[in-house]
């Protein structure tokens, strides 16, 4: 019986997909969910049929976020898992989790309550948490983790930081490193003395002060 390959995309297909996931997020991340498909094709400098060739509707393009989000969670974990240590990994994966939130409000938490969740999504979601989990794991082993963490918290800590993260973006784009630096070293305590924290505090609620950018 003979069987039909499914042949690579194309470089210039790669390129537009490209073009296309990162207008989509863009836009999702500045507009909310009204965005259409006609406007993530003029953002991306494509044609709208490119777009309807990779994304039939709107449910194909969020989940095709999503997947993206879990790719780059993925990629994070298997990096950070490969660090000597159980404590180095979960910093790092933590810190890096941290980061990659911050730097894309489409990772909040409107595109993850749209998206449809395709078997694509279920299968990462539980590679990632396969991962996550293995990283704590060496931690706890080693004592580097407080006691009661569990790769579950994870997700609602990177949250915490990214809703500072989306407060503060237009007044200070890294103020959110402060907060999650603390939040980590209670988490996951770095070996000796911390260091000291990055940037400035936030000013209380209804303060005229800017918020200060960390050097």
């Amino acid at each position: 019986m003979s069987t039909t390959a499914v042949r690579p995309l194309r470089a210039d297909a790669v390129r537009n997909r490209a073009l296309v996931v990162d207008a989509a997020r863009r836009l999702f991340a500045e507009r909310g969910l009204d965005v259409t498909l006609h406007d993530v094709a003029e953002a991306a400098g494509v044609g709208v049929g490119t777009v309807y060739r990779r994304f039939p509707d709107k449910d194909a393009l969020l989940a095709g976020l999503l997947a993206d989000k879990f790719e780059a969670l993925v990629d994070l974990a298997e990096t950070a898992g490969r660090r000597p240590t159980g404590r180095d990994a979960l910093r790092d994966y933590l810190l890096g989790a941290m980061e990659l939130r911050a730097s894309d409000r489409a990772l909040s938490s409107a595109v993850l309550r749209a998206a449809p969740h395709t078997t694509e999504t279920a299968d990462l979601r539980a590679t990632l948490q396969h991962l996550v989990d293995g990283i704590v794991d060496r931690a706890r082993a080693e004592n580097a983790v407080r006691e009661g963490f569990t790769g579950d918290d994870v997700p609602a800590v990177t949250s915490m930081i990214g809703s500072i993260a989306d407060r503060t973006r237009e007044e200070s784009p890294e103020a959110w490193r402060r907060y999650g630096l603390l939040v980590v070293d209670a988490v996951c305590p770095p070996e000796g003395a911390p260091g000291p924290l990055v940037g400035a505090p936030l000013p209380p609620p209804g303060a005229t002060s800017c918020v200060v950018s960390p050097p």
